[in-house]
């Protein structure tokens, strides 16, 4: 937009200043005034900021590309991360495979001799629809603008760099991924305790059943002292009166920290202690 404007402007100042020019040498000083106020609009034109980012946050975007053979992998169905962080844009997009060693941000025959701004790949693990993974290279893309078409070369595992126009288009705010919960069923859970003394221990792998969409595990502690447990507010009584303390439990969310409160009879007295509990699918 303003390399436009400085182009009008510019005509529009030398058909001027050509024309006060055959009125005579008594022009000259108007001529003068006139190329000043142009050239200080085109300063004033060239000084205006930039369109502003995105806001700060986390966006899913589409990669745009000019080849079918560099896109996104197709289990991101064409999508990457955009994040935008005090104003800088970084976009994230896992490829296809890992037969992209580098990118470039720029043209190929300039990627040489500026090897200290490759882009460096990371190993992404992605997930396909029938279940099965793979890890695959992905790459940290710097972004001066979205939905504008930009230089990005590639270096191949044969050593070649070749020249591509990509562009990250259609932004739109990442919504919040609800928890996934499994199908109902029977599984094996992994369960990660923290907090207490760190004596006491839970029993891991564990069972965990979802029923109705709802999951619920059985904790078995290391100690036959505690007489109760609290979750969300809501008391669990022992499931056993012999052996140490099994409790079933509901489970909000995997990979998330749920925070418990376990109440011992060890001590002198009755002693509650807050535990959080994390649980992982085995397998």
């Amino acid at each position: 937009m303003h390399c436009k404007q400085f182009v009008s402007l510019s005509v529009a100042s030398l058909m001027l200043a050509a024309a006060l020019t055959g009125c005579g040498g008594a022009s000259s000083t108007a001529s003068s005034a006139v190329s000043s106020e142009a050239a200080s609009a085109v300063s004033a034109a060239a000084s205006e900021p930039a369109e502003a980012a995105l806001p700060d946050g986390v966006y899913t975007a589409e990669f745009d590309t000019d080849s079918g053979m560099f896109h996104a992998n197709e289990a991101c169905n064409g999508m990457g991360t955009l994040t935008v962080e005090n104003g800088q844009m970084t976009f994230h997009v896992s490829l296809a495979s890992k037969k992209i060693v580098n990118l470039y941000v720029g043209m190929a025959a300039d990627a040489e001799a500026n090897k200290a701004d490759w882009l460096l790949p990371t190993t992404d693990t992605v997930t396909y629809s029938d279940g099965t993974s793979e890890e695959v290279y992905g790459y940290d893309i710097p972004v001066a603008a979205v939905d504008q078409d930009f230089q990005l070369a590639l270096l191949g595992t044969k050593g070649k760099w070749y020249d591509h126009t990509v562009s990250i288009r259609n932004a739109q705010p990442k919504a919040e991924e609800a928890a996934e919960i499994p199908a109902d069923g029977e599984y094996s859970v992994n369960v990660t305790l923290e907090g207490g003394s760190g004596r006491a221990t839970v029993e891991s792998p564990a069972a965990l059943t979802v029923a109705d969409g709802k999951m619920t595990a059985v904790i078995l502690w290391s100690s036959p002292n505690y007489d109760y447990m609290i979750v969300d507010g809501e008391k669990y009584l022992p499931t056993n009166t012999e052996g140490n303390s099994t409790f079933e439990i509901p489970v909000s969310a995997l990979g998330t920290p749920l925070a418990v409160t376990a109440d011992t009879v060890a001590m002198s007295t009755p002693h509650e202690i807050e535990y959080t509990l994390t649980f992982a699918l085995n397998g």
